[in-house]
Order: C-alpha cells, then structure tokens, then sequence
C-alpha cells in the first residue's frame, strides 16, 4: 500500500487551459433528484463545452431538476434487449456528445473548484486513452463507514499502480465514477457497445480498450473530486452486492475462498490467544486508517474506521449473500448472475 501512495497521482486543482480540447461531461441518471442539488451545481461551474445528463426513466423529477440546475437533459430510450441499463445510458450521452474528451461521470460525485482542469491536465500528462479518478469519500454516518471505505483499500491495496502499465489487457482497473476518454480512441474501440450486458461496465471496458492498445491511467481525486456513494450500511450491501460476483471473475467458488481468507486474517486472529498473532492484529488495525490517510479522509473518526478491521469480514457477509443470489436488482432493474 505505501508503494502505490508513491505511485498513485493526486488531482490538484487546475484551471482548464486556454484554447484547450472541448470536454463533453456525461452523467446516466435514474432517480436522483436527491443527490443533483449537492452535486450538479459544482460540475455546471467546471465550465466544460457541455454538461449532459441522461435522465434513464426516472420518476422522481431528476430531468426537471437537471435542467433548472443547468445541464441539458437527454431523456433516455428505452432499453433494448442485451443492454444493461448503465452501459445503455452511457451510449446514449456518448452519441450526443459533441467534445473532444468525454468525462462520464455518477450523479453521486462531487466536483471541486478547478477539477475539470485538473482531470484534463492530468490525462494530457499521462498520455493515457482512459483516465478514471478514484474520488475521496465522504461518509458521514456509521453505516456509510462499515463497508464503503473498503472501495479504496481494494484499490491501494490490491493493485500495484505499475500494473496499469503492463501490456496484458488482464491487468486493467478502472472507476466508473469518473472515466475520462479521448473521444477518438474510445469510438474506435467500440464504446460502450463493448461491455452492453455487463455489471461491472467500468473495469471490463478499460480490460477491452487496452486489448485494442489504448493506454490506462488512474488517479487519487484528492480535494477535487468526491463521492458519498451509500447513504446507510443496508444501501452499501445492495450495492457491492451487484458488483462482488463479477470482481471474482464470476465465480462463486473464487468469491468463497475471498470470504474464507478474509476471516482467517482479519477476524480469527482477534479469536486466538496466541502471542504469535500480535503483529497480524496491529496490521489489521493499522489498514484501514493508513488507507484514509492515503486519500486524504485524516478526521479522527475516519481514522478511527481501523477499528472495525477484525469485524470487517462479519459484516460483508450479507453482501457475498447477495453476491450469490442467481439475480440482483438495482435502480429497479434485475439481472442475472
């Protein structure tokens, strides 16, 4: 984990620059009138070519909402057979598209002063086709922190950054929370056509453009890029419920031996009284925390999410549970695993 703090870039606020590509920003939207009023307004200002919002069906007001706010709204078709509904969005707002650089971004993600230059500069200087930011949490409840700070100590902690850089397409992330492509590389690609009927949309296009050879790229969002992405510990499982099964490689066998390995290290060493055990415990203490650290979440009780390490485990159960399950739903919609 402390070799990727090196290696991981950090977002800094920038200004775009002047006579710079066009940037189309795109968010697929289904029912979230009750995030647009915190997110949307900080990504109006960014002052992109364009501000896209697929309003995929809702029936909450999201479109209505959309456009008071400022963005121009595309209502979404409906679904074809053989799509899955974000991956469908997404087509839809990339057709529309007009700029140079499209930036697909969640409804959930907040946008700081200077991101949008930040995120620009920073897919120029990497002389990447894909850039995905990983942006920092913003929990704020003790449900939200049980599970969802977890997304990025699977990252830090789990992929060595250098491993974008390898020529196998296996060795790919990406966080469909912020994707940023250069338009021409992603048309010819494919799109989203490439990954039409998949759960986990994200990592399986950036694997399929870097087959094509595109060039991958990640980024820490620091203090101009964040997200709440679950607003309570129920919420939480239904969604990394949708997306276990598939990060296992669809297996379910791999995703038990995970459970199983996660117990053995995290909470049955807090079980034994061996001395021996010390070191395992402090470290899984110790995770977490330097994990926040690394991302900038440093408020004592971000900090203090270490201390759920050895239950971490225990409390994922209902999210393999889910995982297991021949169909998930989300936003409505069920799908088959």
């Amino acid at each position: 984990m402390a070799v990727n703090a090196v290696f991981f870039p950090r977002l800094r606020p920038r200004p775009l620059p002047a006579g710079g590509p066009r940037v189309s920003i795109l968010i697929p939207a289904r029912n979230e009138a009750h995030n647009l009023p915190r997110t949307l307004p900080g990504v109006v200002a960014q002052g992109a070519h364009e501000v896209l919002i697929l309003d995929d069906h809702s029936t909450d007001g999201t479109g209505e909402l959309a456009c008071r706010l400022g963005a121009r709204v595309i209502r979404g078709e409906d679904l074809p057979e053989g799509w899955f509904g974000k991956p469908w969005a997404c087509d839809q707002l990339a057709r529309a598209a007009t700029g140079d650089i499209l930036i697909f971004t969640d409804a959930d993600v907040t946008w700081g002063p200077g991101a949008l230059g930040a995120v620009v500069h920073q897919l120029e200087a990497s002389g990447a086709d894909l850039l995905s930011a990983l942006p920092k949490q913003n929990n704020q409840t003790l449900g939200e922190r049980l599970l969802t700070p977890l997304v990025d100590l699977v990252v830090l902690s789990y992929l060595p950054y250098p491993v974008l850089n390898l020529p196998f397409p296996a060795a790919s992330a990406a966080n469909g929370q912020l994707m940023a492509f250069r338009r021409g590389t992603f048309e010819q690609a494919g799109g989203y056509r490439l990954v039409k009927n998949e759960v986990l949309e994200d990592t399986l296009l950036a694997s399929r453009l870097k087959a094509q050879g595109g060039r991958l790229a990640m980024a820490l969002g620091g203090d101009c890029i964040g997200v709440r992405m679950y607003s309570s510990y129920p919420e939480a499982v239904r969604g990394f419920g949708k997306n276990s099964l598939p990060l296992h490689l669809n297996s379910r066998a791999l995703m038990t031996v995970a459970l199983a390995g996660h117990l053995v290290v995290y909470t049955l060493p807090w079980l034994l009284p061996s001395p021996a055990l010390r070191l395992l415990r402090l470290a899984g203490l110790l995770e977490r925390p330097l994990t926040n650290l690394i991302t900038g979440r440093r408020a004592p009780a971000d900090l203090a999410e270490g201390l759920l390490g050895p239950l971490t485990p225990l409390l994922a159960l209902p999210v393999y549970l889910r995982a297991m399950q021949r169909r998930v739903t989300w936003k409505g919609r069920a799908y088959k695993q």
